[in-house]
């Protein structure tokens, strides 16, 4: 009888082992998951703080114009923004004014126009 409850103790420690490691690795994985929400958030504010400095606020409207039917496109244009701004080559013109911000607008889609070709055989 001794045995038996010692091979039932044995599992049931291991079973118990096996449990709080599971357990463990899900609390790892949601606090990795928490810091990440957080880290986003931070980035997300500190790119929301940078574009209000660098637009004004009819430009900051057209911009979320702009992020409610081309999202992507608002996403690579906020970071070319902060870009310029981060290398100084908007010095002197901060905060942009609508009309400056179409501008840089309409150089970017130019520069990003694709050109299709169509063959014929």
């Amino acid at each position: 009888m001794s045995e038996e409850n010692d091979e039932e103790l044995m599992r049931l420690r291991q079973e118990r082992m096996k449990q709080m490691q599971q357990q463990a690795e899900s609390n790892q994985m949601m606090n990795q998951a928490v810091e990440q929400a957080r880290y986003q958030q931070e980035m997300d504010r500190q790119k929301e703080m940078l574009i209000s400095i660098i637009l004004d606020a009819d430009a900051r409207g057209r911009l979320n114009t702009i992020k409610l039917a081309r999202p992507e496109f608002a996403s690579n244009l906020e970071m070319q923004l902060i870009q310029l701004y981060s290398s100084g080559r908007l010095a002197g013109h901060i905060p942009l004014s609508d009309e400056q911000f179409k501008s840089i607008l309409m150089q970017l889609q130019n520069s990003q126009q694709r050109e299709f070709k169509i063959k014929f055989k």
